[in-house]
């Protein structure tokens, strides 16, 4: 038999079997309700669909309705104790005990590897960039990271721990963009991510994050991972008043996804924070953290009894505040963070302070950008 002969064979033996595929395709089981379409609602047995519909009727007691600046302020004292409290509350500061690991120069700053202990028995690894311009003190702006590597995705270091220069990844290195803008940046690294991870999860890859079981377990006890990273935040504004070289009175904090999430909360619990910049995650909990598969850290049990993301950014009023969202952000959806946007908008306008809060919307992924961001927060740390 020639090549063409068994060609034609084999040809007409799948032309055969075309139908029979077409057929299995077609009854392909798809579960238990196949064939009960004309009996049975389908959307009644979506779960995401139930929580949608249980999000209209949320209590949200503690959504802003302030009409002015003393109903703002009374508002903003009642929902920061409600927050406190969802988030498991915040032990009392202990000793920092902190520790310089290495110092290293580099053309535009000097980097520093710290650590020092935020709750007993749990420390916290950063780096400081100090920029070789500028008059010290210099104001300080905690950086923290999204889901990822860690600390090192944002100071310049690889996934191998050598130095690079390309600003590469979805965070682009913005610790290092501060610094250029003129501001030191203390760059931690969260819990979860990087070297604080526990051992099981450190052997699968640089970038597997430990947020599970951790943060599951932080529930189980009554906490919450985003309330123990939100108390490295105050715990690394302690660590920078300790460094004469930084100006503790002109602190700012900024962070993508996960990170904006955190400087979110961080800003809204603490007033030392003068200034704050959220980079792809100001949204609402129903468009994003209730309509997508997210990490666990991003849950904060009951919180729709008393308040929206927006109500939480609403906390920050009237200290300035810079948003950026991307166009293709798929994870945090860009329309829904311009109504959130806008709902945090009129707390500032009732404080009198609109000009102090602005976003910025990019023609992008979920990344960050930091064209107006950035100087923004250089020009309110000035």
């Amino acid at each position: 038999m020639t090549r063409r002969e068994l060609g034609k064979l084999a040809a007409a033996g799948s032309a055969a079997l075309l139908p029979a595929a077409r057929a299995a395709a077609q009854n392909k089981y798809g579960g238990a309700l196949d064939g009960f379409a004309d009996k049975i609602d389908a959307a009644t047995f979506d779960p995401v669909l139930y929580t949608r519909n249980l999000y209209e009727s949320a209590p949200l007691r503690l959504t802003f309705r302030a009409e002015n600046r003393k109903q703002a302020e009374a508002w903003q004292k009642r929902l920061h104790a409600k927050l406190t409290e969802l988030l498991g509350g915040f032990p009392p500061p202990a000793a920092l005990q902190p520790q310089t690991l290495e110092t290293r120069d580099f053309p535009a700053y000097k980097r520093e590897k710290f650590v020092f202990e935020s709750r007993p028995g749990m420390f916290v690894l950063g780096y400081l960039l100090t920029p070789h311009g500028g008059a010290a003190p210099h104001p300080a702006l905690v950086c923290v990271p999204g889901h990822g590597r860690g600390v090192d995705d944002i100071v310049g270091i690889d996934a191998q721990g050598r130095d690079r220069t390309d600003k590469p990844g979805y965070q682009h290195d913005f610790a290092i963009q501060a610094v250029e803008h003129g501001m030191a940046a203390v760059a931690i690294e969260p819990l979860g991510f990087g070297c604080r991870r526990d051992a099981v999860t450190r052997k699968k890859s640089a970038e597997a994050t430990a947020c599970q079981p951790s943060a599951g377990a932080a529930l189980l006890l009554g906490q919450t991972m985003l309330g123990w990273r939100v108390y490295d935040v105050m715990r690394a504004i302690d660590w920078i008043e300790t460094r004469p070289e930084l100006d503790a009175r002109r602190v700012g904090c900024v962070g993508i996804s996960g990170g904006g999430e955190v400087t979110t909360f961080a800003a809204a619990l603490e007033p030392r924070i003068r200034a704050a910049m959220i980079s792809g995650y100001l949204n609402t909990f129903r468009d994003s953290i209730m309509s997508l598969s997210h990490c666990i850290d991003n849950y904060v049990p009951g919180i729709l009894n008393w308040a929206e993301m927006y109500d939480v950014a609403g906390l920050i009023a009237p200290r300035p505040l810079f948003v950026e969202s991307g166009i293709k952000d798929d994870i945090f959806p860009v329309e829904a963070s311009k109504q959130s946007f806008a709902r945090v908008g009129k707390v500032y306008e009732v404080f009198g302070a609109g000009e102090r809060v602005q976003q910025e919307v990019f023609n992008d992924i979920h990344s960050f950008y930091g064209v107006q961001g950035l100087p923004f927060l250089a020009k309110h740390l000035a």
